[in-house]
């Protein structure tokens, strides 16, 4: 097929008279040949280009992994490229990231050292956190899940907790708490994993047609 488009190119459209060039297209090509410049070398770089939010922990999301940004983009639209050997992440034409991409493990998050200000712990680690506090208090077995949380992280667990409200505020209240209290009964406790069987229930709300 490339082939017999490049033969019509040459053998048939080049060699017929055109309006806009008031010449045929060989007649034109000889004209300017001698002004034509080459090109420097170059290889552009192959990528597959997607766009991600910053969550509110300060990652994109690529391919089940996570790669971190700047925290000052948390909720921002990135351009996410994502390379044969690197994750290459712009903020439209800043380069704002850039990490060995992930090829063999899931679920799995990477951060650049300076990407994120480290979470200053009070001392009393008794002292429930803001996050804390807005997760308990309306489902008991929210709250189960709360503290059994807290018990597998580092002093009030913080960051779990955080991202345990991002999943409550982004997803529908039902479905939230369905994966919750079916997370509680099988103790499971990655919230990776929490958030694709909110995606499970959510999906079913979302896309029943009947």
């Amino acid at each position: 097929m490339n082939r017999q488009a490049i033969d019509w190119c040459r053998n048939t459209s080049d060699k017929t008279f055109k309006r806009a060039l008031g010449m045929i297209p060989d007649e034109a090509y000889i004209i300017e040949k001698p002004h034509l410049i080459d090109l420097p070398p170059y290889r552009p770089p192959v990528y597959v280009a997607k766009h991600r939010v910053v969550d509110i922990e300060g990652y994109v999301h690529l391919d089940t992994n996570r790669y971190s940004v700047p925290e000052a983009l948390i909720g921002k639209s990135l351009e996410v490229q994502k390379h044969w050997r690197k994750v290459i992440v712009y903020d439209k034409s800043r380069n704002v990231a850039e990490h060995d991409r992930i090829l063999d493990k899931r679920d799995t998050r990477t951060t650049v050292p300076g990407h994120h200000v480290p979470i200053r712990r009070k001392k009393d680690a008794r002292v429930p956190s803001k996050e804390e506090q807005l997760l308990v208090g309306n489902d008991a077995v929210l709250d189960a899940y709360v503290a059994e949380l807290k018990k597998r992280s580092h002093g009030r667990g913080v960051v779990k907790l955080r991202r345990l409200l991002h999943l409550q505020r982004t997803y529908p209240g039902e479905p939230f708490l369905k994966a919750v209290r079916q997370a509680l009964k099988y103790r499971l406790f990655d919230l990776s994993r929490l958030e694709n069987i909110i995606l499970d229930y959510t999906a079913g709300d979302f896309f029943d047609l009947s």
